[in-house]
């Protein structure tokens, strides 16, 4: 199975396009997991890590098809920490089986590049995850050997095309001949994402990421990349709402992913899941606010359509 058709799958059984990002800070952690922990012991830390974000997979993996592991959180902490991301992988795939997108926006040229992919992507390599999202500011070459390698096993990889933060317009937005730069990138992802693509699927395994703060070039990039596969952060915390991604899907609400991390994760720190539930029912919270987020895109995208 491509990771295209493992993505169309698993959203089809979960009926909603929902990605949980897995971004953990330990000063936002509920105190009851934290405990005693020394917060400059980065083993300690590591394993609040580990106890707090398979809680929060227990709780979405029902709900959800994809989970977004962020890997600097982890790999902040060294050893221990990196060890605990393996660890979370291995939970998710062996137990509650789920698409896994590691978010390392990684890239460089030649054997380097091709060291990263092998190590990163799919089944067999050191971390085995499904997809991995890549930069593409070094040109062409440098996405060469991920495309290569998300081929051979069945992977995926999403580049940055249009980000979610204010400061990517600096270079993004650039008009060089009369084309942005996000757009020329977009046209070469389109390129490779159809060079992927079966003759009875739609959609390749060469995805794009396009920021939901950006609703207008959103609807722009969809006509674009008509065969790429979206990867929509900035929704919730960052202010992308349910209307502001609608452009994002095709006419079955396939084609695109909606990531929020700790608009869900944290969502017991904001209101109303703050009077609510609190640090004490923080699980709660959890729960609630992914079930708001999947029924707010079902009502406002055509994201409805796969219930």
């Amino acid at each position: 199975m491509t990771f295209s058709e493992l993505l169309t799958e698993t959203i089809y059984q979960k009926k909603n396009p929902v990605m949980v990002g897995l971004d953990p800070r330990f000063d936002w952690i509920p105190q009851t997991i934290r405990r005693n922990t020394d917060p400059k012991n980065i083993e300690q830390v590591a394993e609040v890590f580990r106890e707090f974000c398979c809680e929060v997979i227990d709780i979405v993996a029902p709900l959800v098809p994809v989970i977004k592991i962020q890997a600097a959180f982890f790999e902040q902490y060294g050893v221990p920490g990196m060890s605990v991301l393996r660890r979370l992988i291995d939970y998710i795939r062996n137990k509650k089986n789920l698409v896994i997108v590691f978010d390392g926006k990684r890239n460089d040229i030649g054997s380097t590049a091709e060291a990263y992919a092998a190590g990163i992507l799919g089944k067999g390599s050191a971390w085995e995850a499904d997809a991995l999202t890549v930069s593409p500011y070094l040109g062409d070459d440098s996405l060469e050997p991920f495309v290569k390698t998300a081929v051979e096993r069945n992977a995926g990889i999403f580049v940055l095309v249009k980000t979610s933060n204010r400061g990517g317009a600096m270079l993004q937005d650039l008009t060089v001949d009369g084309k942005t730069i996000y757009r020329r990138v977009a046209e070469y992802v389109q390129q490779l994402s159809l060079s992927t693509c079966s003759e009875s699927k739609r959609y390749g395994n060469i995805g794009a990421v396009v920021g939901a703060t950006w609703s207008a070039q959103l609807a722009e990039l969809r006509g674009v990349m008509p065969n790429t596969w979206f990867l929509v952060p900035g929704f919730g915390s960052q202010g992308g709402s349910a209307k502001d991604v609608a452009a994002a899907f095709d006419e079955n609400g396939l084609g695109a992913v909606i990531n929020n991390s700790r608009g869900l994760i944290f969502a017991y720190r904001r209101e109303p899941f703050q009077t609510t539930f609190g640090e004490t029912k923080w699980q709660q919270a959890v729960e609630t606010a992914t079930i708001q987020m999947i029924e707010q895109l079902r009502a406002e995208t055509p994201a409805g359509k796969l219930k």
